[in-house]
């Protein structure tokens, strides 16, 4: 199988994780009372289980690296961290297919962004008319869902 199609079965299965954590993490912090501390649950968990596969496949000296990179490259844990937040408090207000919807589009908008001053190292591509109409398509979709 060819690995960009590895890819895209990943990345869909990522997807179907996300929509499915959400709802999750909500039910959490419904029965602690707090989505801070439900999202920051939700993050030990998930530090537990990398650390422990970071150990088991013998990448554990990589953890050492990472003191060494540059400062931007911490920011990925905040920004995931204000994510899980976000979702946990938003989604028994919208319910799981509208903010999903709303994830989708907010990924679109800051992609097309960051492939356009080429963030972070990716290659610049244009804003595109199709581009744009994809992220209005997104966006359509998300006033649909309220629906």
């Amino acid at each position: 199988m060819q690995p960009t199609i590895i890819a895209a079965i990943l990345i869909t299965l990522g997807g179907a994780c996300i929509a499915t954590q959400a709802p999750i993490n909500a039910g959490l912090s419904r029965q602690i009372g707090s989505p801070i501390v439900a999202a920051a649950i939700s993050f030990g968990v998930g530090f537990v289980i990398l650390t422990c596969a970071g150990l088991i496949t013998g990448s554990g000296r990589s953890f050492g690296r990472a003191l060494g990179v540059e400062w931007h490259l911490w920011l990925g844990g905040a920004l995931g961290a204000f994510y899980v937040w976000a979702m946990v408090w938003s989604l028994p207000r919208l319910g799981a297919f509208t903010a999903i919807c709303a994830v989708a589009l907010g990924q679109i908008l800051a992609a097309i962004l960051l492939d356009r001053i080429g963030a972070f190292g990716l290659p610049v591509k244009d804003i595109s008319l199709p581009r744009i109409l994809a992220a209005l398509m997104v966006g359509g979709g998300l006033v649909l869902s309220r629906f």
